[in-house]
């Protein structure tokens, strides 16, 4: 019997997904470090990125979520606390040390996977290096990649490195990549790394699902952060597994424990069929209104990444332009989504310029019909204040027509 699906709508989409995500709730509440391990929980991981515009990805995806954030209070939970571990999902990302033992699994499929890759494009098998970075962590503890590029003959130095990569770097990020070892500390956003062992708590080492379980854990945890998803979604949002074993999961539950929806976008969005928990209409009624605060969103924010999801749900056309020659960019090199509530109301180029000890706004598009009358630009002032509390700035400047007309 064919059942029809049930009909989400847009407006019930977007409560549940920032709710789901964090952004729906005051982010006035008081929070420990506790809390903000229930955060981390909360979201599953917060990816980590290298740019440092303004401030770095995870720091500005947590200081959205919390006015509270302490940069401090993160290093703690991964560095003395180890109740946080970096690893992989779509990218690099720190996760609940509670994870590690699903992420056993992962690291045998990448073993295999990378080895291959790693091993072609430099020409030659690699083992060798392999175990010399093993058991020089072994002997030395915490090592950085600069650290064993000194340790070797310099005659090896820049020969057929991954991405220009020597080859004891590529070992080490093999070996963090597979498990064998963690990072067990950063200075200065370099990496040092060191045995596992040494890194993640003994209660956390052992305990792995089987393959089944590692399926049905990936599935069953990503689908319940997205709300509803397609098979490539719910594969997608720890990069764990493959569409098709979501697919294969999703299907075999379906008439049960998962239901087809439609979700209904915003704008001229079609609606899309997608998987979804039997209780969704339970979780929509369930999700917290999003409070009335416009906030400053980073590029790597997990509502951002899916940007056909984002197009969809929110009516918000959005690319990262870092990459793009910057003649052929449309806004800027780091552009920052804005969120008022449920709406995305535009897109903001800022820099912290520490010379100048000022958070600097360059340019600011309202999407088409928002207009930034006195309330708005009260909570946007607001919002760029706790920016510039966060980088430790102590002025906030515009720039001479910094705010533009909507682009079509």
């Amino acid at each position: 019997m064919t059942t029809t699906p049930l009909d989400i709508f847009a407006t019930d989409a977007r409560r549940l997904v920032l709710d789901l995500q964090g952004l729906a709730e005051s982010p006035r509440r008081r929070l420990d470090r506790d809390g903000l391990l229930d955060l981390i929980r909360r979201l599953g991981f917060v990816q980590v990125d290298s740019i440092q515009w303004v401030e770095r990805a995870h720091h500005m995806i947590l200081a959205s979520r919390w006015d509270g954030y302490r940069q401090k209070d993160l290093h703690r939970l991964i560095e003395t606390d180890r109740m946080l571990f970096e690893n992989w999902t779509h990218d690099a990302s720190i996760l609940p040390v509670e994870f590690f033992p699903v992420w056993q699994h992962r690291f045998e499929r990448e073993r295999e996977r990378l080895a291959k890759r790693w091993a072609g494009r430099q020409g030659k098998n690699h083992h060798d290096d392999l175990a010399h970075v093993l058991a020089h962590a072994a002997e030395n503890g915490a090592v950085t990649a600069r650290e064993m590029s000194e340790s070797r003959d310099p005659a090896d130095a820049g020969k057929g490195a991954w991405w220009d990569w020597k080859p004891s770097k590529v070992a080490l990020e093999y070996h963090w990549r597979t498990g064998g070892l963690c990072i067990c500390h950063r200075r200065g956003f370099q990496k040092a790394y060191a045995l596992t062992e040494h890194v993640i708590p003994e209660a956390y080492r052992t305990g792995e699902p089987g393959p089944e379980g590692y399926i049905d854990w990936s599935c069953r945890e990503a689908l319940g952060r997205l709300g509803f998803g397609t098979a490539g979604e719910i594969a997608g949002y720890w990069g764990n597994i493959t569409a098709a074993e979501a697919k294969g999961w999703c299907d075999a539950r379906l008439g049960g424990e998962i239901i087809e929806v439609r979700v209904h976008g915003a704008g001229d969005s079609a609606p899309r069929k997608l998987y979804a928990f039997a209780d969704i209409e339970t979780r929509l009624a369930d999700a917290t209104p999003p409070a009335d605060r416009l906030r400053i969103l980073n590029p790597f924010d997990p509502v951002i990444r899916d940007r056909k999801r984002l197009k969809h749900l929110f009516d918000f056309d959005y690319r990262i332009e870092i990459f793009v020659p910057a003649p052929e960019r449309t806004y800027g090199y780091y552009i920052f989504p804005l969120l008022e509530g449920a709406r995305m109301i535009g897109r903001m180029e800022m820099k912290a310029a520490r010379a100048e000890d000022a958070l600097q706004v360059s340019a600011l598009w309202p999407e088409p019909g928002v207009q930034f009358g006195k309330g708005r630009m009260g909570r946007l002032g607001g919002a760029l204040e706790r920016v510039r509390r966060l980088v430790g700035l102590s002025d906030v400047r515009f720039a001479e027509g910094w705010l533009r007309s909507p682009r079509k």
